[in-house]
């Protein structure tokens, strides 16, 4: 499987990516807003887009679509539920479904809300290839907002029942580059995480054409949504909740850290 990561030079700071079987050469283009970056970047590599896969139905994720259909010919794939907030989706897909580039890949669907209600992850497990390619629902060291027709509640449901079980192999492509934001918030909640401070200082400089890709083990180190037991997190969390349990659930914890980052 080729995977190559696009950085969009825009505002809200989007990854597109190609993915390419390396013997057909055909590829999947995902959220592609930035059309003719993403059409130089298969000209150059020799791919030809033959389906786009939209993560989920905001304009940033969208809006390219009608330009590179024109341009490729390529089929609009999209979640089932999100088919009638994006417009010409050719096929709508739910859990479990497969999606095949050439002869030699398949990536299965995850059903993933929370960002938004109809939102999906491809999940693609193979020797070298274990990889997430997972929209706003997931991001390097953070998650997804839910202030656009999310839902924390959900949101942390998927996490609990789908990514928090997810290997520790597995490489983190999502939709936008907020690592360093997000490796801040990391640090607020949580100042004595040493790993965080290391990523930070080797990362707060780097290029996003060419940037760090995290795997689940390295989340697990630097994502306060992913260490819902840690102490020091749940300490900061009571100084500033008064309410805030005793004892917290895993879902208290993420809930809170979610409405802190909301405003963070």
């Amino acid at each position: 499987m080729i995977v190559k990561q696009l950085y969009a030079d825009n505002r809200l700071r989007n990854f597109h990516y190609l993915i390419a079987c390396p013997v057909t050469k055909e590829a999947l283009v995902i959220d592609p807003l930035d059309v003719e970056r993403c059409l130089d970047a298969a000209n150059k590599n020799g791919f030809k887009i033959t389906q786009i896969l939209n993560t989920h139905e905001h304009w940033d994720h969208i809006d390219g679509n009608h330009e590179m259909q024109e341009k490729t010919g390529a089929k609009i794939l999209a979640h089932k539920g999100a088919m009638s907030t994006i417009p010409n989706v050719d096929y709508g897909l739910v859990a479990g479904d497969q999606i095949k580039i050439g002869t030699s890949i398949a990536l299965k669907v995850l059903d993933t809300p929370g960002h938004t209600d109809s939102h999906i992850c491809l999940l693609s497990e193979g020797a070298n290839d274990n990889s997430l390619f997972c929209g706003d629902t997931l991001f390097n060291a953070g998650v997804g907002h839910c202030k656009l027709g999310g839902n924390p509640d959900t949101l942390y449901s998927t996490f609990s029942s789908q990514l928090a079980c997810l290997s520790d192999d597995i490489k983190i492509y999502p939709g936008h580059d907020y690592l360093i934001n997000n490796l801040q918030f990391t640090l607020d909640r949580e100042p004595g995480n040493e790993d965080a401070k290391t990523y930070l200082k080797k990362f707060e400089h780097q290029d996003p054409h060419d940037a760090f890709v995290t795997k689940m083990c390295d989340e697990r180190k630097v994502n306060s949504f992913m260490r819902l037991k840690n102490p020091a997190i749940i300490k900061q969390l009571r100084m500033v909740f008064e309410d805030f349990s005793h004892d917290p659930s895993e879902k208290e914890v993420f809930l809170a850290l979610r409405k802190l980052r909301d405003k963070w």
